[in-house]
């Protein structure tokens, strides 16, 4: 079973080093990454309450430019 941040004390955890890549490798698994999401996620049609989501910010945004 996966354990989770929230499973310990806080202050518990230490951040573990992030490594350092060079420019080819970033691109390459940014591609990676694209390439999974066009193939799994950018083809499949997106929920009602994603929608509702997305309609409710266009109206705050609109509310937010007609504000001064």
């Amino acid at each position: 079973m996966a354990h989770l941040a929230t499973d310990y004390p806080a202050r518990s955890i230490v951040e573990a080093a992030m490594p350092v890549l060079n420019g080819e490798s970033r691109d390459r698994i940014g591609q990676g990454l694209r390439d999974v999401y066009v193939e799994r996620c950018d083809a499949q049609p997106i929920t009602d309450a994603q929608v509702e989501l997305l309609l409710r910010l266009r109206q705050k945004e609109r509310d937010r430019r007609r504000s001064p």
